[in-house]
């Protein structure tokens, strides 16, 4: 335990060190015991925020822009809500070592509740994007601080519970949300459905009153100064990132993508300079564990966008569905992904757990050959199987990979890859939506004429994700080798 933290002795005596005490072999029971029950809720309620906010804004926004206007604005309720979540997460783990956990997460949860707030009662398009704005930056600090909770307030036996604890919650959210927002919307108001978030912000505060401790890490005689500039980089990239999907130019998107990735490697290459960095050492090198694994965390979630994107679109498009059940087919995904990850959370030996690392994109690489596939034959049957596939790829490797990440970064940094991680999953997601877009776009989807143009315009979309989970296999691979080597050397 680090003998800078003050206060917060209690977390790690609850966590690691409480195992010396009391043996804890990694049981389902245990992680649902008195001595974690609250925190397990606390990180649980703090996922479920992230998770039913987004379903819920995905299905009333559309209604709301029907009674005030605004409905050229609606897709930039996500773009400056991502950007926000990614940005505020970013700087996360260096708040949360200035301030103190429990003063953060407060701090947090009350913007989010004010653009939650702001958001309701709005009566303008104009207005709901400031709300989104606040919640944006409250829950990309909520879900970045709770990741870094998880190897404080837990042994690490009982890491891969809470994994699959956090993704039955997802599971919960994509079915639950959607049908609870509209079942609001339709019986009262789009502002009532809105308003659902503040019962779950107040059950967050309270549990993060009585489980986060108050100490902070102290940093001698260091001053923390607020990476200002290095953010700004960061937002602007993002910004000019997310834009550049909304474009309906090829040429005018390609060049956006292209000065994006120049600001965003900007940041980071001043990140690698600065005395405080934002990214743990090391960060996306090619040649450490903790590097590589980083890598797969974006590429990823890369490469899941185009299905977040298209495949519902699709579903409506190319197969006739209605709303409804392409809403239930899309799910399958998180629903995989959340019984995958209860399933592998029992696994005790570590080979088994270091090959379900790697064995997960390849289950991304074979789902969305799978789903290219299906989309051109218009397979029902083989959709569905591409989809448990993708999920189940998430499912098996999101939590040994994260615990590995955690376990490889040293105690002094590990808060700065602990809160990356969701912050990073967001980046890769909103990567791969502007990439997706930009080549459907390019290839002339808004245009498409006949069924069949449309057909093979979104089969190379969908076959354009292997650009990306292909690398995550490759380097999920060498982060296993390189951190077997380390076992054994040291």
């Amino acid at each position: 335990m680090d003998a800078g933290m003050e206060g917060a002795g209690g977390m790690e005596s609850r966590g690691a060190g409480d195992a010396g005490m009391t043996a804890v072999t990694g049981r389902w029971a245990e992680l649902m015991a008195p001595r974690y029950l609250a925190t397990t809720t606390m990180l649980c309620v703090g996922v479920a925020l992230y998770a039913f906010n987004g379903f819920l804004v995905s299905t009333v926004l559309p209604t709301a822009v029907r009674e005030i206007g605004g409905a050229a604005l609606l897709p930039w309720s996500l773009t400056l809500y991502l950007i926000a979540s990614i940005v505020a997460g970013a700087s996360a783990a260096l708040l949360k070592q200035r301030y103190g956990a429990r003063k953060v997460l407060f701090a947090a949860a009350i913007v989010f509740l004010a653009g939650t707030l702001t958001a309701a009662v709005a009566s303008d398009m104009e207005t709901v994007l400031v709300g989104r704005v606040f919640q944006g930056i409250g829950e990309g600090i909520i879900a970045a601080i709770c990741y870094a909770l998880i190897p404080e307030m837990f042994p690490p036996a009982l890491v891969p519970k809470v994994f699959g604890a956090e993704a039955t919650v997802w599971a919960v959210a994509a079915f639950g949300g959607p049908v609870l927002a509209g079942s609001l919307t339709e019986s009262f108001s789009w502002r009532v459905a809105f308003l659902v978030n503040a019962p779950i912000i107040c059950l967050f505060l309270l549990l993060a009153a009585v489980m986060v401790p108050g100490g902070r890490r102290t940093t001698g005689s260091m001053t923390l100064s607020f990476p200002t500039q290095r953010l700004a980089l960061l937002s602007a990239g993002l910004l000019v990132m997310l834009v550049a999907g909304l474009t309906p130019s090829a040429p005018v998107t390609a060049t956006a993508v292209a000065a994006s990735l120049v600001l965003i490697f900007a940041a980071v290459r001043l990140d690698r300079r600065a005395d405080q960095s934002i990214l743990p050492k090391g960060a996306f090198s090619l040649g450490s564990t903790l590097g590589l694994g980083l890598w797969v965390v974006l590429l990823m979630p890369l490469s899941q966008a185009t299905s977040g994107v298209y495949l519902v679109y699709s579903l409506q498009s190319l197969f006739g569905y209605g709303p409804t059940h392409a809403g239930a087919l899309g799910a399958l995904m998180a629903i995989s992904w959340s019984l995958t990850a209860i399933g592998v959370a029992n696994l005790r030996h570590e080979g088994a757990r270091q090959a379900t690392i790697w064995v997960g994109p390849l289950l991304l690489v074979c789902g969305f050959a799978a789903l290219a596939t299906a989309i051109a034959a218009g397979s029902t049957g083989l959709l569905v199987g591409a989809q448990i596939t993708i999920g189940a790829a998430f499912g098996l490797s999101w939590g040994y990979l994260s615990q590995m990440l955690m376990e490889k970064t040293p105690e002094r940094e590990r808060d700065k890859t602990s809160a990356l991680l969701p912050t990073l999953q967001s980046a890769g997601y909103a990567l791969g939506a502007a990439m997706a877009g930009l080549w459907a776009n390019g290839a002339g989807l808004a245009s498409s004429e006949t069924p069949e143009a449309m057909r093979t315009i979104l089969t190379l979309t969908f076959a354009l994700a292997l650009v990306w989970a292909l690398p995550a296999l490759l380097a999920a691979r060498r982060a296993i080798r390189l951190a077997g080597n380390t076992s054994q050397t040291s």
